[in-house]
């Protein structure tokens, strides 16, 4: 509650007047080389704003007439020329010549590592591990769109269902729950977790089977294991992206959800796009 402004008694130091549980606040001063100090950052910093250009303003320069972005142009022109000897050279290869090139793999790694942080992390990770909800892992052996490096570098270029680009790897899941009735589709979601030993109703596996070769067969093929050329996932491992309980595949089967990957074909440097494919493709010991 506030009392009235009083001298400390112990201090001698005059009270705020506010008092707490019979706590008195003191109003200590502060410390007079912190104030200089505090006053001193704030006439440096009016004098550096006049001095370079801190306001972030089109045109404003300060007196000196540096910019930071002008004085870095140079040091990164510098730079791309020293390493066009190399990116000319892997322009002119495919990402297999270049991965049987040990000076080119090294570089092609060390650029792929770098354009991938900038570019593909975001959806896939830092290490490429994917996520549940649609982001393919690169890290492991199992590839939608198969895993050599012609296939890696046709993804990356032309990306996944995108409306940019005619040459974009397309497939297309049907929805199920307006073809098959909730009990076949529990059926079929059934066979789909034994095909990786993990059904628990044999019975509706059974049935379920009958449903997945005539409906899922020519995109999954007969036995789960997938249908890279067309982008059928392989069913029969312990990786999914929409998740693997009973509830997720049935939701998959009744109202697929399927992912979207921009084509980078004239947003990356060809060169870049095939050290992108040199490096995931050893992110996940691709295919030959």
């Amino acid at each position: 509650m506030p009392t009235k402004v009083e001298k400390d008694h112990l201090t001698g130091t005059d009270t705020t007047g506010h008092e707490w549980d019979g706590l008195r606040e003191l109003n200590t001063p502060l410390p007079k080389w912190w104030l200089y100090v505090f006053y001193a950052t704030i006439a440096f910093s009016a004098v550096w704003m006049i001095v370079y250009p801190s306001l972030p303003i089109w045109g404003v320069r300060g007196t000196s007439g540096w910019v930071a972005r002008e004085a870095l142009a140079p040091q990164l022109e510098a730079q791309r020329a020293r390493q066009e000897p190399m990116l000319a050279r892997i322009r002119a290869l495919t990402p297999a010549q270049v991965a049987a090139d040990p000076e080119l793999r090294a570089f092609a790694l060390a650029g792929g590592r770098i354009a991938f942080a900038n570019n593909c992390a975001a959806c896939h990770g830092a290490g490429g591990q994917g996520a549940v909800g649609g982001f393919p892992s690169l890290a492991d052996d199992e590839w939608i769109w198969g895993g050599s490096f012609d296939a890696i570098q046709h993804t990356i270029r032309h990306g996944i269902r995108n409306a940019e680009d005619d040459d974009a790897r397309t497939s297309q899941m049907p929805a199920y729950a307006a073809m098959l009735t909730p009990a076949q589709i529990g059926d079929v979601a059934e066979y789909v977790l034994s095909l990786s030993n993990r059904g628990t109703d044999a019975a509706a596996a059974g049935r379920g089977r009958e449903t997945f070769n005539e409906q899922c067969a020519a995109c999954h093929a007969p036995n789960g294991h997938g249908v890279p050329e067309q982008g059928g996932p392989n069913l029969a491992d312990q990786i999914w992206l929409y998740g693997g309980d009973k509830a997720s595949v049935m939701r998959q089967v009744a109202n697929p959800r399927m992912g979207v990957m921009p084509a980078w074909a004239g947003r990356l440097d060809p060169a870049t796009i095939t050290m992108l494919a040199v490096f995931v493709h050893a992110l996940g010991g691709g295919e030959q």
